[in-house]
């Protein structure tokens, strides 16, 4: 028998889950376990929600009296700083599991007897804006304490980027965190990655293709807020592959108030058949805007990039040509003349390549700004897998981003060239009438002549 067919120990292993619970218990023990060995980490999973900075204590199905009852809440994290304590209870889900709003507010309602700090669930739920929680609850139970929610795939985004990016001081601490990204990877860990768009997908679908759709169906704004919850999946897939912080480019009152959002997003549904983001990526010239077309089935990735402020219009189109000299010649161009309203001039990227005044309806006119777009077919289907609009949409922004916009820098103008002291230079001639006369403060007090013994002074020539 060969060495590689031995199966390599592992310190959270994913054989023997025999079921739900039994998946779920063993997630929340590992998840807890390495928050309290792994310090960096325990740190990048409570400090976005308010807890201070100190040791970490975690338990496990904690026992609590409601009304003569025990209940067990998946977990307790406790986190002292000198005399101070924070603590949060736990509740965990994992597959297709939801949370109950009942048990979060049993939970809640121990919280707050208990004189704790919060609540934290985690879930494969996906809200659509960071800081909603996907479930409803009472919110007088929300007085005293909070109520974070934490998906299980922001979960292994932090654990990678602390890993891999931003680095973990002591090597066994590093290779524990590594043990627990390799558990919430393996399918049966059950922390599963976005799969589905909802049961009212596929009605609204149709009806955006056959233009018969409209608001008042409770099933479009359910769309509408799966389709936003994919773009933050999105945000954290990518932002794990590039070790930087990925977020959704929100407005302040979106983030404010993510209802309007979902409000404008279902008129956009209903008036266009399209629902549209923008991923924020630090670095990027510019935002990265997704539009799905539902009546086209069509998937828009685009960039806008400001011009050159300098150099003929044909030079502005070259400078841009060199840099998506790797981008597919299926991408298009559009290009905007100064103060000019509406569509810019648009061609696919192979015939401006071989002519960049195709771009150019004005020589007269300077550009001010590119837009660079990929148009892909959208998926069908509502959940995960080959031919379904989810990984469609994902993998149109992955191919996006490595293909055309991480090439893309922006135009920064030449500095001041320094001019030697060793060229010559030549004076121009300077008119007698632009020559000062005046006295002026810059000029130096004119030099004292002492007159020669029995020379006459000026003034005793001019009154001779």
């Amino acid at each position: 028998m060969t060495e590689d067919a031995w199966q390599e120990a592992r310190l959270i292993p994913t054989s023997g889950i025999n079921g739900p619970d039994e998946q779920e218990r063993r997630a929340t023990s590992a998840l807890l376990a390495v928050m309290s060995a792994v310090r960096e980490f325990g740190r990048a999973l409570t400090s976005p929600i308010g807890a201070p900075a100190g040791s970490v204590q975690t338990f496990i199905e904690v026992p609590f009296d409601v009304n003569g009852k025990k209940c067990f809440p998946d977990g307790l994290v406790r986190i002292s700083r000198g005399q101070r304590q924070w603590t949060a209870l736990v509740e965990v889900k994992t597959g297709n599991n939801e949370l109950q709003p009942e048990q979060l507010e049993t939970y809640l309602d121990i919280a707050r007897d208990e004189g704790f700090d919060a609540l934290i669930t985690v879930s494969n739920q996906m809200p659509p804006v960071p800081g909603q929680h996907p479930t409803a609850v009472d919110k007088r139970k929300l007085r005293r304490v909070l109520l974070h929610h934490i998906p299980w795939t922001e979960i292994l985004t932090a654990a990678v980027m602390q890993k891999e990016y931003r680095g973990v001081a002591d090597p066994d601490q590093a290779w524990i965190l590594g043990e627990l990204i390799r558990y919430l990877e393996h399918p049966r860990s059950g922390a599963m990655e976005f799969t589905d768009m909802g049961p009212g997908w596929v009605q609204v679908r149709e009806a955006a293709a056959a233009g018969t759709l409209r608001s008042t169906d409770p099933v479009v704004p359910q769309v509408a807020s799966r389709f936003d919850a994919l773009v933050r999946y999105a945000s954290l897939r990518l932002g794990r592959r590039l070790g930087t912080e990925v977020v959704p480019a929100l407005t302040r009152r979106e983030l404010a108030d993510p209802a309007s959002r979902t409000q404008a997003l279902t008129a956009q549904l209903t008036s266009s058949g399209t629902l549209t983001a923008a991923l924020r990526i630090p670095g990027a010239v510019g935002p990265l805007q997704v539009s799905a077309d539902l009546r086209a089935a069509k998937v828009i990735c685009s960039v806008d990039i400001d011009a050159p402020r300098e150099g003929r219009p044909t030079t502005r189109v070259n400078w841009l040509v060199r840099q998506l000299k790797n981008a597919p010649e299926t991408v298009t161009v559009e290009a905007f003349a100064m103060h000019a309203r509406g569509q810019g001039v648009v061609d696919q990227l192979r015939l401006v390549r071989e002519d960049p005044s195709r771009l150019i309806v004005d020589p007269a006119k300077e550009l001010r700004a590119f837009r660079i777009s990929q148009v892909t077919s959208a998926g069908t289907k509502r959940g995960a897998g080959r031919g379904s609009f989810i990984d469609s949409v994902l993998a149109a922004i992955d191919d996006f981003y490595e293909q055309v916009l991480q090439s893309l820098k922006p135009w920064m103008p030449a500095p001041p060239r320094l001019r030697s002291t060793d060229e010559p230079t030549t004076a121009e001639p300077v008119a007698p009438s632009l020559i000062a006369t005046a006295i002026s403060s810059q000029d130096g007090p004119d030099p004292v002549r002492i007159p020669k013994p029995g020379a006459r002074t000026d003034a005793e020539s001019h009154s001779s």
